[in-house]
């Protein structure tokens, strides 16, 4: 299954305008609460330099970037926890997908109507991560339950474990604070324990301010954007700040016509660029390249992957078969002018089961029979 981000926000803050630019699939967007009710899938691509670096010296037949998925999931309200706006429907939906993007708008139009008649980007925020956090202690009271009913079975010490967690995360949870700021205790059992609960505020994510076009170049003098920085500054989180109209309007040229457009909005590239880069970072996700003749390609993998579990996703065969990786610094590459070149240079290493892949390496695999 692809990685996927949601999107998610109260209604009407620009989610689907945001959708319809990051991907081909069309979500409807009115000016209407719930516009959005079955989540609009829509695969993207990573932008990322990089790829034709590298085709400028192979000259490959084609490039093929990385992708993941964005979800557009319909907006929230006050009291979803509990069934109200479609609430657990839509719930549901954020439970599949594996990280969140939490979008809030920071601008002020009178012809844009708030679900709660008021523009308070952390005022949102804290009505979706408060619906988010009261299904999941919802979730964890059971899971309490169960582990306090198991303390005497055999399985005695884990569901004691269990029992404790639940129970400090419980209050967490109350407090509106999400999971994925919780500090578990030190013990093997715990990531086990909060992973099994499939927790929706555990995910990753990251917050996106949905400013007007005047505010891009001066988000300082934004006082919404600049509440809702403060707070994702204060738990840690990455905020990317985009106005999601001109974004659209970018999405709809064609590509020619897109560099002009952009300089005349003094943007060097698409700010939904920043978005997606944003998506795959919270992922921990990072790329290595093959490239040849054939192809110039980006693989995907976790952050921390060996080099047999990165030849996995070319192929399932190439982690059993594994004998060696030729890898190459992606810089080496174009500066050096190619493999034959890296490797006179003495910049191409052979590489075992150990190495530790990098998020920019250039890898040949070699593999057994």
């Amino acid at each position: 299954m692809p990685l996927s981000v949601g999107i998610v926000g109260l209604p009407n803050v620009g989610k689907s305008t945001l959708f319809n630019s990051l991907s081909s699939a069309k979500a409807e967007a009115a000016n209407y609460p719930f516009c959005t009710i079955e989540p609009n899938v829509g695969v993207v691509t990573v932008p990322d330099a990089r790829l034709e670096a590298l085709d400028s010296i192979v000259k490959a037949a084609r490039i093929v970037p990385t992708t993941f998925n964005f979800v557009d999931i319909a907006g929230l309200v006050r009291g979803a926890s509990k069934g109200e706006g479609l609430g657990n429907q839509f719930l549901s939906h954020i439970r599949e997908v594996d990280a969140i993007v939490q979008v809030a708008r920071c601008f002020e139009d009178e012809n844009i109507v708030h679900v709660e008649n008021r523009i308070d980007p952390v005022g949102d925020i804290d009505v979706i991560t408060m619906e988010l956090c009261l299904k999941d202690l919802d979730t964890v009271q059971k899971r309490l339950e169960r582990a306090r009913k198991l303390s005497k079975s055999a399985t005695a010490p884990y569901e004691k474990l269990a029992a404790e967690i639940c129970e400090a995360l419980a209050a967490h949870l109350d407090q509106g604070r999400p999971a994925r700021n919780f500090t578990l205790p030190a013990h093997n059992d715990a990531p086990i324990i909060l992973r099994d609960m499939q927790l929706l505020t555990a995910k990753p994510a990251f917050y996106l301010a949905n400013v007007d076009e005047g505010s891009l170049g001066n988000l300082d003098g934004n006082k919404h954007y600049r509440a809702l920085a403060d707070r994702a500054a204060a738990e840690g989180a990455p905020i990317v700040a985009v106005c999601a109209a001109l974004e659209e309007q970018i999405a709809a040229l064609e590509p020619a016509e897109r560099p002009e457009f952009l300089a005349a909005s003094g943007l060097k590239e698409p700010g939904l660029n920043a978005v997606i880069r944003a998506g795959y970072q919270i992922l921990d996700m990072q790329t290595y390249f093959t490239a040849g003749k054939v192809e110039v390609r980006a693989w995907t993998i976790k952050r921390g992957t060996k080099a047999p579990q990165a030849a996995a996703v070319i192929h399932t065969d190439f982690e059993k078969k594994f004998i060696k990786a030729e890898v190459i610094w992606w810089e080496d590459f174009v500066s050096l002018g190619g493999e034959s070149k890296c490797r006179s240079a003495g910049k191409l290493a052979a590489e075992g089961k150990d190495y530790v892949v990098r998020d920019g390496d250039v890898m040949h695999f070699l593999t057994g029979a």
